[in-house]
């Protein structure tokens, strides 16, 4: 594996090459892009009237990234040799296996700075396919969602696409949660779009209020045993996390419900 430093150098140098000539609506592991500007530009969309949405999962994306496909596209922007021997010999770093280290023949390593870059660079050409057919959609890491005007458009998209993407790709689909859906219906990045009295807002998904609210009763489990400073100051790491990163779904009447239900956790634990 290679070292953190050496990742974050080669990163570096593969955003300068490549950053630039990505999607405007790639927005996954780029500077200055974010979940919640790519949740935007999908409310914008269904706001336009496309309110049939393609939700794409790519299943075990980074287990699956084709090694001699990704080191080609590399091999097109980079001239030296060595930088390409470093990042081959990263892919093919390997798992451990009990105590066995088994070398990978495909995907890439995660955890470290370099695999987000490479998987945009992957599903770059997925973005390029879709600019090309006129398709409105957003994609952040490898979660892919198409907007579209209509059922039929919807699923003949879907048919085509997921063609593109094991023919050409040569990824795998998770046909069980790769479906045609309604944006109120769709959980895309924790969110989900909702159109009420004409008017589209961003909502935060019920799936992830329920692991929020789980993860709230387990600080304030009354068996736990901790302080009360303890409980408040897990509570406040959590909180501030999740509410920046949903704040563009984040209510008054919510966070007040939210505020109301903990504030009677804590007395309970008390």
């Amino acid at each position: 594996m290679l070292d953190r430093l050496v990742q974050q150098a080669v990163a570096q140098v593969l955003t300068l090459l490549w950053d630039h000539t990505f999607s405007e609506f790639s927005y996954g592991f780029r500077p200055g892009r974010s979940a919640q500007m790519a949740i935007e530009q999908a409310r914008q969309y269904v706001e336009a009237g496309y309110t049939y949405v393609v939700d794409i999962d790519l299943s075990k994306f980074f287990d699956r990234v084709n090694h001699d496909r990704l080191m080609a596209r590399l091999a097109t922007r980079i001239q030296d040799k060595r930088v390409l021997k470093l990042i081959r010999a990263y892919l093919n770093s390997g798992v451990l296996v009990g105590e066995v280290i088994e070398q990978a023949k495909e995907g890439t390593p995660q955890g470290g700075p370099l695999s987000p870059l490479l998987a945009n660079i992957v599903l770059d050409e997925l973005d390029k396919e879709l600019e090309k057919r006129g398709l409105r959609f957003v994609r952040y890491a490898d979660d892919v969602a198409i907007y579209v005007r209509t059922a039929k458009a919807a699923e003949r998209v879907k048919s085509s696409i997921s063609r593109f993407i094991t023919g050409k790709l040569k990824l795998v689909i998770n046909e069980e949660k790769s479906a045609v859906r309604r944006p109120w219906d769709s959980k895309y990045l924790g969110f989900r779009i909702t159109r009420y009295m004409g008017k589209t807002r961003i909502g935060i998904h019920d799936k992830s209020l329920k692991r929020l609210c789980k993860r709230i009763r387990e600080i304030t489990a009354r068996e736990r045993g901790k302080s009360l400073e303890v409980i408040v100051s897990e509570l406040n790491a959590l909180l501030r996390g999740w509410a920046e990163y949903f704040r563009v779904g984040l209510g008054k009447t919510l966070a007040a419900t939210l505020d109301h239900w903990i504030r009677r956790r804590l007395r309970a634990y008390v």
